[in-house]
């Protein structure tokens, strides 16, 4: 199918006055003409465009008259692609390294091309898609994943440039026809002057690497706005080789170039309106992206097939003409051979031949009734011979093209190698510092154990001194206990041969107490002596006999009551004898408590000196696995020398090839 001439679109965009604009006091450097849409002045120059959406336009209305019928096209089998280009914080988005925005371990991807010389970055992730909102939901994680950074210009500025590819396929059921059309949408980062961005650091090799890329771009459109130069630089950059097919290739290409309107952004403005009029001058051949059933190709080549016939004709009455005018004869005109019908056929079998190089698979037998008709044609028409020549160099070209796909491959491979090195690199350096910390952490632990350890002897010694004052107040009270025992057996005894002289006294008393006054007296006397000596024994034994009344006769006629009185004291003097003895028990049981907790300490300090035993050794261990760790990184250093000598010498090499 022959291909349709159109030039790029190229529409122009004006955002409102943002808050810091406002705010230092810019004002709007741009005109627009009432009755005219396609017009914007800027300090008096005109420049006319596609469309020009003012700062007041919608985002629908932007998509209906810039976007809609690009994607009508996309839809009808054409490529398509959308720009989206101006300065930083011009309003394009609400190194050049290729990076997988959909899978962010893919870096540094390579650009290769097809048979059919269309270029495309090999190894880019594609998915599926079978609604709208997964398309949305991808462009989302794509623009989740894009690096950005903020500027003295704008707080979101984007670090690198955006392709986002819609690839449609379509298949009529009826008459198994096939449509394939792709949709890029392109963001490219802002233009940005440092001296306006204050750009530093990664920022500012962001920001150089970002202005050398569109810089490319710009080379490019001028070539091709030019369309006298037989070079276009599309290999100057990585983005320009993606975008080929979109500048000067098979696509119809819209450009939307976002302004400024502010009086502080009037110099950018105004070159990014020149970019715009230089991309406009642009043609496109665009082509519909149709895949032929087997009878279509079939029907199409017997119809090739009638005109070679044809031509063969012509051909053969050409020869015929020519016998007879080498033998002299005139030929009539009625007899000549037009040259009209001959260009016709000609311009047929040209179309012939790019078909037969399309599906040269399909339709072998068409190249070898060209390469005999083309010898006889060539002669009688003046053919550029020299199309050979052109050949040969152009599959020398693609054989170049194809070293350097490989070199980059190449250097692809190395790059991954040595990124993969690298974080190897870091995770031991990771797994060093780890290993660091743990024994940092392992010897603060020890010195802590051995604070523990010390103070736990410290307090071992004052619970041994207490012991031993526990003992020895042991020993004390012990013996005060037996001398108690042994007074407190002899005070039985002596109470016992007193109650029975009391009880012998009593019966003499109860038989003689008629006798003589005198035996009664003297009998109290006794009585009353045995009562001290009662009370010296309470006050011996102490306690709560010291509290207890002791017993006296102090007069004859109270002497019952100061005998029940005595009784009762002699009760309570053996129970304080029977607490006495049993707190001697419980002295005895807390001895024997006090044995077991230093027992139990004896324990445990065991157990803190063979927990201090094991700390060591793991510190030991642990200063091995650092030794083995700096050996092996010693080695990984080695290893990433010898990679980086073999890198260098792998880009000589590559220096060389392009020199030769």
């Amino acid at each position: 199918m022959a291909a349709d001439e159109c030039n790029i679109r190229v529409v122009a965009r004006f955002r409102p006055l943002n808050d810091s604009e406002e705010r230092a006091g810019s004002k709007s450097v741009v005109k627009f003409p009432a009755d005219q849409d396609e017009t914007v002045l800027i300090s008096g120059k005109v420049y006319v465009f596609d469309k020009v959406f003012r700062p007041d336009s919608t985002q629908e209305k932007v998509y209906n008259e810039a976007a809609k019928e690009i994607v009508k096209d996309v839809l009808s089998g054409y490529n398509g692609t959308i720009f989206a280009y101006g300065q930083t914080s011009s309003g394009k988005t609400h190194t050049m390294e290729i990076r997988d925005l959909l899978d962010v371990s893919k870096t540094n991807l390579a650009v290769h091309e097809d048979k059919n010389r269309v270029p495309y970055v090999k190894g880019v992730t594609e998915r599926f898609v079978s609604s709208p909102d997964e398309v949305f939901e991808i462009m989302e994680e794509g623009k989740n994943n894009r690096h950005i950074a903020v500027t003295n210009m704008n707080e979101h500025s984007s670090r690198s440039h955006s392709v986002f590819l819609i690839h449609v396929k379509q298949e009529n059921v009826e008459n198994e026809k096939k449509l394939t059309g792709k949709l890029y949408l392109v963001d490219l980062a802002g233009s940005e002057k440092v001296s306006k961005t204050g750009a530093e650091g990664q920022v500012l090799d962001e920001a150089k690497n970002i202005n050398k890329s569109l810089s490319a771009l710009g080379n490019v459109i001028s070539a091709l706005a030019d369309g006298t130069k037989s070079h276009v630089p599309y290999r100057d950059s990585k983005l320009t080789r993606i975008l080929q097919e979109s500048l000067g290739g098979n696509a119809r290409t819209t450009i939307i170039i976002c302004c400024s309107p502010a009086s502080y952004n009037e110099s950018e403005t105004k070159s990014t309106l020149e970019f715009g009029k230089r991309a406009k001058c642009i043609k496109n051949s665009v082509t519909v992206n149709e895949e032929l059933t087997a009878e279509e190709w079939k029907r199409r080549w017997e119809k090739e097939r009638e005109k070679v016939a044809r031509l063969k004709g012509q051909l053969s009455r050409a020869e015929m003409e020519l016998e007879r005018w080498r033998r002299g004869e005139t030929v009539t005109k009625d007899e000549q051979i037009s040259l009209n019908d001959t260009d016709e056929t000609l311009s047929t079998t040209q179309s012939m031949i790019s078909l037969s190089t399309v599906t040269s698979s399909v339709l072998s037998p068409a190249a070898s009734v060209v390469g005999t008709v083309l010898p006889v044609v060539n002669p009688i028409l003046g053919l550029d011979t020299r199309s050979l020549n052109v050949d040969e160099w152009e599959k020398e070209r693609s054989a170049l093209y194809q070293q350097l796909d490989e070199k980059d491959d190449e250097i692809n491979n190395l790059a991954q190698a040595l990124e993969r090195f690298k974080s190897q690199t870091n995770e031991q350096d990771e797994l060093f510092n780890q290993s660091r910390k743990d024994n940092e952490n392992l010897q603060a632990e020890l010195n802590r154990l051995q604070q523990e350890s010390e103070s736990a002897k410290e307090e071992v010694k004052e619970v041994l001194q207490a012991l031993e004052e526990l003992a020895v107040n042991y020993d004390q009270k012990t013996q005060e206990v037996e001398t108690k025992s042994k007074e407190n057996e002899t005070l039985a005894i002596e109470l016992d041969t007193k109650l029975s002289s009391l009880n012998g006294i009593r019966e003499e008393l109860e038989s003689l107490r008629e006798a003589s006054q005198q035996h009664r007296k003297r009998f109290l006397d006794m009585v009353l002596v045995l009562l001290r000596d009662v009370g010296d024994i309470g006050t011996i034994m102490g306690g709560q006999m010291n509290e207890q009344k002791k017993p006296t006769i102090e007069n004859l006629d109270q002497a019952d009551e100061e005998f029940t009185l005595a009784r009762l004291y002699l009760n309570k003097l053996k129970t304080e004898a029977r607490s006495i003895i049993a707190r001697l028990s419980e002295l005895e049981l807390e001895k024997v408590d006090h044995q077991k907790g230093i027992g139990l300490k004896d324990k445990e300090l065991d157990e803190a000196h063979l927990l201090i035993q094991q700390h060591e050794a793991k510190m030991r261990s642990m200063l091995e696995s650092i030794k083995e760790l700096e050996e092996k990184k010693r080695v990984l250093e080695q290893t990433q020398d010898s990679l980086n000598e073999e890198l260098v010498k792998l880009r000589a090499q590559e220096g060389h090839v392009f020199i030769y």
